[in-house]
C-alpha cells in the first residue's frame, strides 16, 4: 500500500511536494506490484510515465550540455549525453535520493532483490521526473523544478566521466609537481560565481605562494579547481 509517510524524506532530497498524490504514487508504482493488486487497468503502474521521463530527461540533459560546452562539437555532446541518461547512471542517480527505499514492488521482485535493480531504479527515476514535470505544469517552471535536483546529480557524473576521460587528475598531477619542492604553499580561490541555480559557473584560481598559477571555470567548484591546475600544468610545461 502506498504510504505518503514514506515519501516525506524522497520529496525532501529532490526539493519538492506533489500536489497531486496519485501522480507520485503512479512514479514509484513497478508493474509487478500492479500486477499483483487487480491488473493495469486498475493500478497504474510506471511504465507510461518512464516513457514521458526519458524525453525530458533527454531535453534537459541536451539542453544543459549545449549551453555549458559551447565550443564542444556535436560529437562530444553526445558522448557525454549518453553517459548522463544510460541506465548506469540513472541507477546511481536514484540511488543517492533513496529511491529504491520507497518502491513499490510485487512480492518476486521484493524477495529477488529488486530495489537494487539497475534497471528497475533507472526506470522509476525517470517515470519520477515525468511525474515532477506533470505535476508542476509541464512547462518551463516544471523544468525549473527538476533542474534543482537532477543537475547536481548530473554535473557530479559529469566531472567524473571528464577527469576518466582526459585520463588524469590534474589536482593530483600538480600537487606531485609542486612537492618537488620544498616550502610551497598550493591553494585554490574561488575568485566567482555566476548563472542561475540550475547552471552556475564557478572560476577558481591557482595560487602558489599567493602567486596566481592558473584560473578555471566549471560547474562545479571542483571541475574549476580542476581546470586551474590544468593550466597551471601547461605553465609549467608539464602538459
Amino acid at each position: 500500500m502506498f504510504d505518503t509517510l514514506n515519501t516525506a524524506e524522497l520529496e525532501a532530497k529532490i526539493g519538492y511536494s506533489f500536489k497531486d498524490r496519485s501522480l507520485l504514487e503512479e512514479a514509484l508504482t513497478h508493474s509487478s506490484y500492479a500486477n499483483e493488486h487487480g491488473g493495469i487497468k486498475k493500478h497504474k503502474c510506471n511504465e507510461r510515465l518512464e516513457f514521458l521521463g526519458d524525453a525530458v530527461l533527454s531535453s534537459i540533459t541536451a539542453e544543459y550540455l549545449f549551453r555549458k560546452y559551447f565550443d564542444h562539437p556535436e560529437g562530444d555532446l553526445t558522448r557525454m549525453r549518453a553517459e548522463l541518461v544510460c541506465e548506469k547512471a540513472l541507477a546511481e542517480y536514484a540511488g543517492k535520493i533513496g529511491l529504491g527505499k520507497v518502491l513499490l514492488l510485487g512480492k518476486g521482485e521484493e524477495r529477488g532483490g529488486g530495489r537494487e535493480r539497475k534497471s528497475i531504479l533507472a526506470d522509476a527515476f525517470e517515470a519520477l521526473l515525468a511525474a515532477v514535470y506533470l505535476d508542476a505544469g509541464a512547462n518551463n517552471e516544471a523544468k525549473d523544478a527538476i533542474r534543482r535536483y537532477l543537475m547536481p546529480l548530473v554535473e557530479s557524473r559529469l566531472d567524473a566521466l571528464l577527469a576518466e576521460w582526459h585520463g588524469a587528475d590534474y589536482k593530483t598531477l600538480l600537487q606531485q609537481f609542486i612537492q618537488r619542492s620544498e616550502g610551497e604553499i598550493l591553494e585554490y580561490v574561488t575568485v566567482g560565481e555566476r548563472g542561475p541555480d540550475h547552471a552556475k559557473v564557478f572560476t577558481v584560481e591557482a595560487r602558489l605562494n599567493s602567486n596566481i598559477i592558473g584560473t578555471g571555470e566549471g560547474a562545479t567548484k571542483r571541475a574549476a579547481e580542476q581546470a586551474a591546475a590544468k593550466q597551471a600544468l601547461i605553465l609549467f610545461g608539464e602538459l
